[in-house]
């Protein structure tokens, strides 16, 4: 079945790709997704919503819905964090049914790095068996038990992958698990170490990976030398250097910090835009969505 969406056609098409995040709120209030979607509408292909990214918040199903209605094509973002695979494959059949076209697998960050660290966890399955079980419910159109669905599933499949997970072999294991799962698109982890990312990228073409999948190289624009910095502590498999900090510290206060880090990140895109296997650029914006279309503007895209 044809997947009808505007960035399942670009990956066909060999476009080169644009996509951003929305991180839902803990809240019902509907002006801030439609102030988000009047942002973002221009400025990409797609958007992803997030699925309780840092707690709780608005559900990635109602947000991407509401993207829908704001004529925002949304990634429907879910993970395997907080469901076991009944209530994984009832929401991606539910997706469906409300029209949404794309959907990215995930596992999800440990709760113990979200506001609910003391939620319990699920992990009945993983994200590459999550994506083995959409591509059943599209190829197949059965549950993982073997169940028909009544009526069609079409669905373009994205995972993601981190650059920087070593030794290499493993991660070239991990990601080829991913493709061969049914992987359409894979979006990275927010590139800041260029040499290293090269490197990754490098094997995934010798093993064949991107002429198998749309690799989006993640981008995030740092607003200050301490954001970087927490985030480095909070998420040890961010390749944030010490350089890095330094250049943001350097340019001074914080607007002038601020101002640097979308220079750097405009640097990254023009240095790993035009790398082989590179498909297209995924802005995560970590819920700033107006510092996608600086960005765009600054790097030139």
């Amino acid at each position: 079945m044809k997947i009808d969406s505007k960035l399942a056609n670009a990956i066909e098409n060999g476009d080169f790709i644009l996509t951003a995040e929305y991180l839902p709120v803990a809240g019902t209030d509907s002006s801030g997704i439609e102030s988000a979607a009047k942002v973002l509408d221009d400025s990409v292909l797609a958007v992803n919503v997030a699925d309780n990214h840092y707690g709780v918040a608005m559900s990635s199903l109602a947000a991407s819905v509401a993207m829908l209605k704001s004529d925002v094509e949304p990634v429907y973002q879910i993970v395997t964090r907080d469901r076991n695979r009944i209530a994984l494959q009832s929401d991606l059949l539910g997706a469906a049914y409300l029209g949404i076209k794309n959907v990215l697998c995930l596992s999800g960050y440990h709760q113990t790095l979200t506001g609910s660290p003391e939620s319990a966890n699920v992990y009945d399955i993983d994200s590459i068996q999550l994506v083995a079980a959409v591509r059943k419910l599209r190829d197949e159109g059965v549950l993982l038990d073997g169940t028909k669905i009544e009526g069609g599933f079409s669905m373009l499949i994205g995972a993601a992958a981190n650059p920087y997970l070593t030794p290499l072999e493993l991660n070239m294991i991990r990601l080829n698990k991913k493709v061969e799962a049914g992987a359409d698109f894979i979006q990275t982890q927010a590139v800041f170490g260029i040499e290293a990312f090269g490197q990754w990228l490098n094997a995934a073409v010798s093993e064949g990976i991107t002429e198998k999948t749309a690799i989006l190289a993640g981008i995030m624009s740092l607003e200050s030398a301490a954001e970087a910095e927490r985030l480095r502590e909070t998420y040890t498999d961010l390749y944030i250097s010490d350089e890095l900090i330094e250049r943001l510290k350097a340019a001074g206060g914080e607007q002038a910090q601020k101002k640097e880090g979308l220079a750097i990140s405009a640097e990254t895109i023009k240095k790993i835009k035009d790398m082989n296997g590179v498909r297209g650029i995924h802005i995560l914006s970590g819920g700033k969505e107006a510092v996608v279309p600086e960005l765009l503007a600054v790097s030139g895209l």
